[in-house]
């Protein structure tokens, strides 16, 4: 582990780290995936990440494996699987068959899904929220149980298994860095006991992103999450990484005029839109400025991007990660 310096926010430093979304290439063939994973690595990015919808994303678990072939040091993962899609015992395998075939660069996103169009279309029933955080939460116990030694039996209320060892094992052990993202209490009370790095993010609980989650994205809501993550991670809290994922991105020497549209957009007032760990705008330095002084106040040290924001975050990363 890196050495750590307390703060008042979060838990203990970490050195900063960014993550890309790379969901919806512009093309997806082999040759052009493989390039972009090979950009990702080679402008300091730590992880590549897929999400797991049901429109026009690639599908994660072959996107991964394909970028973590093609790389030699980029961390693999999804942001997240939904907890729904897949049941936990094939996740499970899935999971410890990319972390070994990657030489252990695979971190385990896992949700309780959210997206309302994905069920709609697909035809999945969408069960309410606290059901599906119950079920996620079995879940979590169904995976860490096929990825430790020894066969599994389980029996809850959503999943049932009987004397199923896990195959194969993954390489980084007790088990891949599990991810956990959420806005409401109780799902990030749930990360904080289970989770290794935690996203925070707006709360998803209407199934949609639009302006009227912007008040979820203030500073005031943020320390509230925190504070919920804390006293839920008990003893763990000193373990964990926080992390957010940046909704919008975009370097300028424009700053003033880009966040009062940000602010109008998403029912913020000025102030809360310079300050909202959600967005980042300004200039190269002006973001360095941002994400050190939201480390130093809130802990967060992963910072999670969009495809679009690959080349002109670059300089970002450049001076920040792993420091």
């Amino acid at each position: 582990m890196a050495a750590v310096t307390e703060i008042s926010g979060g838990p203990y430093k970490r050195p900063f780290r960014f993550n890309i979304q790379c969901s919806s290439p512009e093309q997806v063939d082999a040759r052009s995936w493989a390039n972009l994973a090979r950009q990702v690595e080679d402008l300091g990015y730590t992880t590549l990440t897929v999400s797991d919808h049901l429109d026009e994303q690639v599908a994660p678990i072959a996107a991964l494996m394909a970028a973590a072939d093609a790389t030699t040091t980029l961390r693999i993962g999804a942001m997240v699987f939904s907890n729904d899609y897949r049941h936990p015992v094939v996740l499970a395998k899935e999971a410890a068959t990319l972390d070994a075939l990657s030489g252990g660069r695979f971190e385990l996103g896992l949700g309780a899904g959210w997206m309302t169009s994905d069920y709609e279309r697909a035809g999945l029933p969408l069960d309410p929220p606290g059901v599906r955080i119950s079920r996620l939460a079995e879940s979590l116990a169904v995976i860490k149980g096929m990825f430790a030694d020894g066969p599994l039996t389980f029996h809850g209320a959503h999943y049932q298994v009987a004397g199923l060892s896990g195959t194969p094992k993954p390489v980084q052990r007790p088990h891949p860095p599990i991810v956990i993202g959420g806005g409401g209490r109780r799902l990030l009370s749930l990360a904080a006991r289970e989770a290794d790095i935690i996203g925070l993010n707006m709360n998803m609980a209407g199934g949609v992103i639009d302006a009227s989650l912007g008040p979820n994205a203030t500073t005031a809501a943020t320390e509230e999450k925190i504070g919920w993550i804390r006293e839920a991670a008990g003893a763990r809290w000193d373990e964990l990484t926080l992390q957010v994922r940046i909704h919008l991105a975009i370097v300028t020497d424009n700053r003033g005029e880009i966040v009062d549209q940000l602010a109008a957009g998403f029912g913020l007032t000025t102030e809360q839109a310079y300050a909202t760990p959600h967005a980042l705008c300004g200039s190269v330095d002006q973001i360095v400025d941002d994400l050190v002084e939201r480390r130093e106040r809130f802990g967060i040290s992963t910072i999670g991007v969009a495809l679009d924001s690959l080349t002109a975050l670059a300089p970002v990363v450049a001076r920040l990660a792993g420091t």
